[in-house]
C-alpha cells in the first residue's frame, strides 16, 4: 500500500532529527561522564594507596632513568587543591623517546577490602608541556595497544613485582 505523501514528508524530516539528536546525546553524555580521566587505563591492587605511592617511589629510585627532568616542573603528589586530594598524581619519563608518562594513584572509597587504582592517563610528547594525548582516546587502536604494553613492561611490571601478587586482572 502506498505512503501517503504527508506521512513521506513527515518521516523525512524527522528521521534525520532524531538521529542527529541521539548522536548528540550520545556524544555529551560520553563528554559528561563521570569520573576523573575516563579514558585512562586502570589497574586494580589489593593495597592501600600508600602501599601502592610507596612502591612507585622505590621503582623511581631504583630506575631513576624513568624520573621526570625537574625543568618540566611537574612534581608527584597530591596537589594544592583539598577538593581533589584523593588522587595522587604521578609522572615517568620515557628517555628514549622523549616523553611524559602520566597516571594517578586513588584508593577506593567505601569498599571493605583495601583496593588501590593505579591510571595511565596520558602521554607528553616532549618536555615541552601542551603536547598531551590521552590513552583510549588520542592515539590509533595499534597505537594504543603499543603504548599500554610499553607502559605495563617498562613500568607497571616493575612496580607489581615490588607489591607481590596483589594485582588484580
Amino acid at each position: 500500500m502506498p505512503m501517503n505523501p504527508v506521512a513521506k514528508r513527515v518521516l523525512i524530516i524527522l528521521v534525520p532529527i532524531f538521529i542527529l539528536m541521539g548522536g548528540g546525546l550520545l556524544y555529551f553524555g560520553i563528554m559528561l561522564a563521570p569520573g576523573y580521566d575516563v579514558d585512562a587505563e586502570e589497574y586494580e591492587f589489593n593495597v592501600s594507596d600508600s602501599e601502592l605511592i610507596h612502591a612507585v617511589e622505590l621503582f623511581k629510585t631504583e630506575n631513576s632513568k624513568y624520573c621526570l627532568p625537574f625543568e618540566t616542573g611537574l612534581k608527584d603528589g597530591r596537589g594544592d587543591n583539598p577538593d581533589n586530594n584523593l588522587y595522587y598524581h604521578v609522572y615517568f619519563y620515557y628517555p628514549e623517546e622523549n616523553q611524559i608518562v602520566y597516571g594517578w594513584i586513588r584508593q577506593t572509597p567505601y569498599v571493605k577490602e583495601t583496593k588501590t587504582t593505579f591510571a595511565f592517563v596520558g602521554i607528553n610528547s616532549s618536555l615541552q608541556l601542551g603536547n598531551w594525548r590521552d590513552i583510549n582516546r588520542d592515539f590509533t587502536r595499534a597505537a594504543n595497544k603499543e603504548q599500554i604494553k610499553k607502559f605495563e613492561e617498562r613500568i607497571l611490571s616493575k612496580i607489581e613485582s615490588r607489591l607481590g601478587k596483589r594485582h588484580l586482572d
